[in-house]
């Protein structure tokens, strides 16, 4: 019967020692922009860690952009899932998607400023360490985190899983970031001619640049709400969980590489 009870005593003891993932919204500025993020990251890990900047997809700062943030702080890094609209703003219908975005493709200047706003905020947290950062992101995301590398950002790495690789800021230089991109062999957004375009560019900047094209995706691979979203609006959206799963795997050891590297 003691035993038992010492049992019941060391269990009531350890229980509030077992960390978990923080996630909680934040406000940073961007200019004069109040921008709204969501910083995650495990309070069991000691000292500092790995930046991850996570840019959302065309819709904005949703909850798909949080669980992604919540899963790169599951593995030991601290992340932040960003804010390219301000305010936190978000659409529900692809016209406003489109606006949104556009209006951040189309002006270099903007779209740099809010990446370097978000990623001097992440850089201030007691979590981070600021010599080591990188980017990953999503559709809209992905198109600005390669963007950010083809223009010299001083990352270690950038991931975009089905990001657009059309209308991209030209490669000014050497890219010194390392990229992965992760895309659908079957995403209509990204033509032959268009991933034939990109791949060169690449080629031609020098660093380390891989490509993954995952055989049957479509885009929005990776988003378990791409059916639902596709059907409403009539948009070539489609989930593959094969390649999520995949992807998500070759982005992990993909950061562990760029990270030891340091």
């Amino acid at each position: 019967m003691l035993r038992h009870v010492a049992v019941i005593i060391l269990m009531l003891v350890v229980a509030p020692l077992q960390a978990a993932v923080v996630g909680k919204e934040v406000s940073y500025r961007s200019g004069d922009t109040e921008m709204k993020g969501y910083l995650a990251y495990d309070d069991a890990v000691n000292g500092k860690r790995p930046g991850i900047l996570v840019v959302h997809e065309w819709w904005g700062l949703n909850n798909y952009a949080r669980k992604r943030a919540d899963m790169l702080a599951a593995l030991g890094y601290t992340a932040l899932a960003l804010d390219m609209y301000g305010g936190g703003k978000t659409a529900d219908h692809p016209e406003d998607a489109g606006k949104f975005s556009g209006a951040v493709r189309s002006n270099l200047d903007l779209m740099q400023a809010r990446f370097n706003a978000a990623r001097e905020f992440l850089n201030s947290q007691e979590t981070v360490d600021p010599e080591k950062n990188a980017a990953i992101g999503y559709c809209f995301g992905g198109s600005v985190v390669l963007g950010m590398a083809r223009i010299g950002a001083d990352l270690d790495g950038v991931v975009s899983f089905h990001g657009g690789l059309g209308g991209l800021p030209p490669v000014t230089g050497k890219v010194t970031a390392r990229v992965l991109v992760a895309n659908g062999a079957d995403d209509p957004f990204n033509n032959a001619d268009t991933l034939a375009s990109f791949t060169k560019d690449m080629a031609l900047a020098g660093g380390y640049f891989e490509l993954i094209n995952y055989p049957g995706a479509q885009h929005a691979f990776t988003n378990p709400g791409a059916d639902a979203l596709g059907e409403k609006f009539n948009l070539p959206l489609k989930y593959n969980a094969a390649a999520d799963r995949d992807s998500w795997q070759k982005m992990q050891m993909f950061l562990a590489s760029i990270f030891a590297a340091d």
